[in-house]
């Protein structure tokens, strides 16, 4: 039997509010005041005649600052959606891009795996270190690549940011509402027509519920735009409907853990520095530290597929990083006052999908905008939707429809500016990670200064998730203790990271309750997590016959929160727990088996100190 669903209209739908979508927003925003010399409306809404066109944008988190992230960014997009702003003074919590600085980090506790190239990379460094400035375990190098300076730009809180962005847009008459996970876009044969709000009232699988089901609202819509990440519900649907244009993939990623530190009084680092690091915990993760003023900082790393081991941890890499010596001088006796994490797709325009059909139109970093060689996805995403916008009002006062040939003109501007010349060279730069590190880094250096490419190409990450004993030859020191402990964790139905990287020789975290804390008691820590009660689970395991034949679990090792743990019987799925999740999304492209669906869903853990 069809489900009833109430219904209602409205002239343009987004969904997910990140800086695309306020991008797309804050340039059709101050138009919808305008007037005709008779004073209607200058773009009148289709829906209620006589009233400005009706514009509404949804996020399925429950804050519209919900992001535990800092943001380093030339921010020029942004500057030009608020001229004659100081936008460093404008928005809470952040800075003008003061000091940037590129450091490698030395293993200084022996435990990585570094091969012969890493090795060599090592020892080019510390003899390089005559013309460098030395920290403890650690090289400044004398220059930042030209490719990833960010000055004159911002250093900018994102929760905080997406916060100030938020009101800006309500001022203006756009509704910005979260809490509203979109469950899909409608369609008419091939034509977008609306979307669906999630069901609620249902099971933990999504069946009704006697009494209390309430079938998601039917939004319509003349223009769908979907801004809602690289992991978002409805860009993967759409890719599923429509697939990828030929050619291209989605099998580069990285996930960034991260927190916000209130740094110690004997931190001396001013508001606007900025530090890039590369080399430890593990030769391929990157950190950053983006200093914030109130004497804090964002700071985190980002693990990308390339590591190639079923057991990959981001939140006891991060304390491992966090505690180098380099990093440590400047935090130790600070505090943690929020944390989080999530994927970004980093395929850059080998990861762009179909830009638009009839009635859609997709912008930001799920529309292929990372720009992989300068580490920078904020303004590309923020430009994305500022062109978008600029098509809308330019088919607005020809009133002519949203159809996909006359939103080519997005895509013509798209393909004609600048970003795009840097997106195209960017594409592939990444490669020789694939590899390893050592061409990983040779081939960004090729094509930051040279415009060359290494011919190594990407593979989708579930095709390169060894089996543990391939990912940890010759590198366990006592292999009796080794299972052991591989053992207890097995029978604790804990996850095997811990296990495994004792082994390997890395040292316990001290937690202190404070700065360190366990996988745990962080969750009550700074933040919350709230999932919709009466709603279905949003990480879903498609096929469960396949995860009771994975021997490598990578999503268990994987989760950002340890929301997906081991069963409690064997042959099961894992177990999900969704008031853990932190929505990071890296459960999805970190599944051996490629087996994990990523619903709508809300809750996710965010803090007033993001």
């Amino acid at each position: 039997m069809a489900i009833e669903r109430a219904s209602m209209e409205t002239d343009i739908a987004a969904v997910g509010f990140g800086p695309a979508a306020a991008g797309f927003l804050a340039t059709i925003a101050p138009k919808l005041a305008e007037t005709k010399d008779d004073g209607t409306p200058k773009y009148e809404s289709k829906v209620m005649p006589g009233c400005p066109l009706q514009v509404q944008c949804v996020e399925r988190a429950d804050s519209t600052g919900f992001g535990v992230s800092g943001i380093v960014s030339k921010a020029e997009a942004i500057k030009k959606s608020f001229p004659g702003l100081d936008l460093a003074a404008e928005i809470p919590n952040s800075s003008e891009v003061k000091k940037e600085k590129m450091v490698y980090l030395f293993d200084h506790i022996g435990a990585s795996k570094r091969s012969i190239g890493t090795k060599f990379i090592d020892l080019s460094f510390k003899i390089g270190g005559l013309f460098m400035k030395k920290g403890p375990f650690a090289r400044e190098l004398p220059f930042i690549p030209r490719f990833m300076d960010k000055k004159p730009g911002l250093v900018l809180n994102m929760g905080a940011f997406m916060d100030w962005c938020a009101g800006k847009l309500m001022e203006q008459g756009v509704m910005v509402m979260a809490g509203q996970p979109v469950a899909e876009v409608l369609f008419d044969g091939n034509k977008a027509i609306g979307i669906r709000m999630a069901d609620q009232g249902v099971d933990r699988t999504g069946a009704p519920q006697d009494g209390v089901f309430m079938p998601g609202m039917d939004v319509k819509a003349a223009l769908t735009v979907v801004a809602d990440g690289p992991v978002g519900a409805v860009g993967r649907k759409l890719d599923e409907k429509f697939g990828l244009p030929d050619g291209h993939h989605h099998n580069d990623w990285g996930v960034g853990m991260k927190a916000v530190v209130q740094l110690p009084d004997t931190c001396k680092l001013e508001p606007g520095t900025v530090i890039h690091t590369l080399g430890f915990p593990e030769p391929e993760i990157f950190g950053f530290m983006y200093v914030l003023p109130n004497r804090t900082a964002s700071m985190g790393i980002f693990v990308a597929p390339w590591q190639d081991t079923p057991v990959r941890t981001t939140y006891r890499y991060l304390q491992h990083w966090m505690m180098h010596p380099y990093i440590w001088r400047e935090i130790e006796g600070g505090t943690l006052l929020s944390w989080g994490a999530k994927s970004l797709q980093e395929s850059g325009l080998e990861g762009e999908p179909f830009l638009t059909g009839d009635g859609f139109a997709r912008i930001g970093e799920g529309s292929g905008t990372t720009d992989c060689l300068a580490n920078s996805g904020v303004d590309e995403a923020w430009e994305s939707g500022t062109m978008l916008a600029q098509c809308v009002l330019e088919l607005l006062d020809a009133g002519k429809e949203f159809t996909q040939a006359n939103l080519q003109a997005y895509v013509d501007k798209r393909r004609t500016s600048a970003t795009f010349k840097r997106l195209k060279k960017a594409t592939g730069a990444r490669n020789g990670f694939n590899k390893s590190f050592f061409w990983g880094m040779t081939g960004e250096a090729l094509t930051g200064y040279l415009g060359l490419h290494l011919p190594f190409k990407s593979r989708p990450p579930h095709e390169r998730v060894p089996g543990l004993d391939k990912a940890l030859k010759g590198r366990i020191k006592n292999k009796k203790t080794f299972e052991e402990a591989l053992a207890a964790a097995k029978k604790a139905r804990q996850p095997l990271h811990d296990a495994v990287m004792d082994a390997e020789g890395w040292p316990p975290i001290p937690f202190d309750g404070k700065l360190l804390m366990s996988h745990q008691d962080v969750l009550l820590a700074g933040g919350k997590v709230q999932a919709m009660a009466a709603t279905a689970d949003h990480v879903v395991f498609k096929d469960k016959d396949k995860c009771k034949t994975c021997t490598k679990r990578t999503c268990i090792e994987i989760c950002s929160a340890q929301a997906i743990m081991p069963n409690e019987e064997d042959g099961l799925p894992p177990a999900f727990d969704r008031e853990k999740c932190v929505h990071c999304g890296a459960c999805i492209w970190n599944c051996s088996q490629a087996n994990i669906d990523f619903l709508a869903g809300a809750g996710g853990l965010h803090s007033n100190e993001n």
